[in-house]
Formats: structure tokens, C-alpha cells, sequence
């Protein structure tokens, strides 16, 4: 039977990221990356996304050049069940390299969105830590319940800090922000980012900082109130892992909500002679995010050399894939 006879036939494509050059970002992303985006500081890079604010491109196979959200458009099958008019994606994946420390901030759930924001997508998120600095941090939520009045008070006289949770991270942690959660990135973190497809951020608080223009970044005050917990919030533990182990490749899960699921693939094939194999149903794309190492992606036709940094969509009912090399993986489905 040739490949043109089997029933998986969608093959998988490389991604080129948009980036985004926010205040405090740094130069990691080109740096340890090699992103070569001509950007200073450059905080973001959205590696896959369908996003009107930061669409991706393809960047080999047949629809090289294209953008993502035009491939999706001309191929609806590509999304499985999740299939749009618009070729949108449920999903948006980021790199963040916070030089600096994010502003406190919030984003409005499903519903609020719906109401509020000409029925966007509300955004809860997860964050994978690549690497953190020895003291770096982030804020999650607050120490105990808050009134309304008392929190907007706080804001307006910037004093707000008191009352938020601030917790230590380390490279590999995992976090899983709930839209309403009001929280913040802290200055040396280096993060993998899994969010509803949504740019939806109500900043509650910014350091009284302002950008390359001397001006201060827009507060959006009283719809963060609106839209955040005032509930106090548990502090974040690290979910229980366990690694399964395979020939050739390991894989864990470290979330998995009603918005995604995300792995992590631990890729070692040099001492055995049996390459992994990856697939995709009918139902669903999934997608390949390397955070270390590299390796080469076979399909039927296409042959994918990827490197650290590097974002890789696989359509749903896509061919039958081999993967070779040592690295780590992020796997994020639908």
C-alpha cells in the first residue's frame, strides 16, 4: 500500500512566530532561541497562533509563506471537530521572556468576555516554566478574601502589593491560571505559555512605569474589579507527575482543563534503533512545542528538522510520524 493509499494523510508544517516587543521583555527569545526577530526588547513570541493581533506563518511544506489563520480557512479538516469559518484556532502558544516584572493583571472569563467584549474568548491560561532566575517569582491571586471598595482604594494609592500572594518558582514548575485569578509574571522567569485564543488583559496595576514614549501604560480598573476573584486564593501547588515510559520517548502530563492538555515529552532515540511514533485523530490537531534539545520529524513526505524554540502543527487525522533525536517536548492538544 503507498502512502497516497493509506487514510492518514495530512502532513505536519513548521511555524514562524509573530513577536511582541512589551516593555519588559528581554533577549532570550533571540538569544537562546534564535528567533531572529528584529525586535528590542522582545517579550513575546506567539509561536502558534491564529490571533488577528499576532498570526503565525508557515514556514515549510506546500503552504510555506501562507499565514496559519489563511491554511485553517482553506483547510477545515485540519481542526477536526474544532473546524472555524474564520480558520481560528480554540488555542494560542507563547514564549515570554520577563526581563522585567509583568504587570498585575486579570483576564475575564468565557461569559464576561461574551458580554463585555464582543463575545471574545475569555482567556485561562497555564504556564510551564523553562527557566527561572534564583530569586524569581510570580503573583497568584490574594493572601485573603478582599472587598471591592478596600482594592480599589489600594490601587488607586499603589499599594496594592501588600495584598497579593507572591510565590518562588523554579525551572519545570507548572501553573495553571483560571480566568479571574489576578496575577503577574515576575522579573527573570522564562515561560511557556498555553492560553485560550484571546488578548484579553485588564491591567490592574503597572509600577507607575512607562513606555519608550514617556507615557504610562492604560490601567483597566474598574473591569479588572469586575472580572477578578476577590476570593483568597490557596496557594499553587505542583501537580503530581509520572512519567510513562515507551522506547525511545517518556511523556507526562502537567495539565489538562477544558481548554487543552498539555504534555511533556522526554525524546532519546540515539541508543535504540526504533524511532518514536506520533499520530493525530480524526478529531483533533495537536501541536509540538521544543524546548530543548532537537530532532528530525518524518512524515509521509514531508521531513521536519526542528531545534530548540521551534513550533510544529500537526493537523488532525495527519499522517503517521516518526520522531528522532534527544529532546523535550511540549505536546498540547484539544
Amino acid at each position: 500500500m503507498t502512502n497516497e493509499n493509506l487514510p492518514w494523510k495530512n502532513e505536519p508544517f513548521l511555524l514562524k512566530p509573530a513577536g511582541k516587543d512589551y516593555l519588559w521583555g528581554g533577549t532570550r527569545l533571540n538569544d537562546d532561541f534564535g528567533k531572529d526577530i528584529d525586535m528590542e526588547p522582545l517579550a513575546e513570541t506567539w509561536e502558534c497562533s491564529t490571533h488577528p493581533d499576532g498570526p503565525s506563518m508557515v514556514a515549510g511544506g506546500e503552504h510555506e509563506g501562507k499565514m496559519l489563520p489563511q491554511v485553517l480557512k482553506e483547510h477545515p479538516e485540519y481542526l477536526g471537530i474544532h473546524a472555524d469559518p474564520n480558520g481560528a484556532l480554540p488555542i494560542l502558544i507563547k514564549l515570554i521572556d520577563a526581563q522585567k516584572d509583568l504587570s498585575v493583571q486579570v483576564h475575564p472569563d468565557d461569559e464576561y468576555a461574551r458580554i463585555h467584549e464582543n463575545g471574545s474568548l475569555g482567556k485561562t491560561e497555564m504556564w510551564y516554566v523553562l527557566d527561572a532566575a534564583k530569586d524569581a517569582g510570580l503573583i497568584y491571586g490574594f493572601h485573603h478574601d478582599m472587598d471591592k471598595e478596600v482594592l480599589r482604594k489600594s490601587l488607586y494609592a499603589g499599594t496594592i502589593e501588600k495584598y497579593l500572594q507572591k510565590v518562588p518558582i523554579h525551572k519545570d514548575d507548572v501553573f495553571y491560571i483560571e480566568a479571574g485569578t489576578v496575577h503577574a509574571i515576575g522579573a527573570g522567569a522564562l515561560i511557556a505559555e498555553i492560553q485560550e485564543n484571546s488578548n484579553l488583559t485588564y491591567r490592574l496595576y503597572d509600577y507607575n512605569r512607562e513606555d519608550k514614549s514617556g507615557n504610562k501604560r492604560p490601567l483597566h480598573i474598574e473591569k479588572a474589579l469586575e472580572a477578578a476573584s476577590l476570593k483568597g486564593s490557596t496557594r499553587p501547588r505542583q501537580p503530581m507527575r509520572v512519567l510513562k515510559y515507551k522506547r525511545g520517548c517518556a511523556s507526562e502530563f502537567l495539565c489538562r482543563c477544558k481548554y487543552f492538555q498539555v504534555e511533556r515529552l522526554l525524546l532519546n532515540t540515539e541508543q535504540c534503533r526504533q524511532m518514536s511514533t506520533i499520530s493525530t485523530s480524526p478529531d483533533s490537531f495537536q501541536v509540538l512545542l521544543c524546548t530543548t534539545g532537537c530532532g528530525v520529524l518524518y512524515g509521509a513526505k514531508e521531513i521536519i528538522n526542528f531545534y530548540k524554540g521551534d513550533c510544529i502543527f500537526l493537523p488532525a487525522n495527519s499522517v503517521s510520524m516518526r520522531l528522532h533525536g534527544q529532546a523535550q517536548m511540549l505536546r498540547i492538544s484539544c
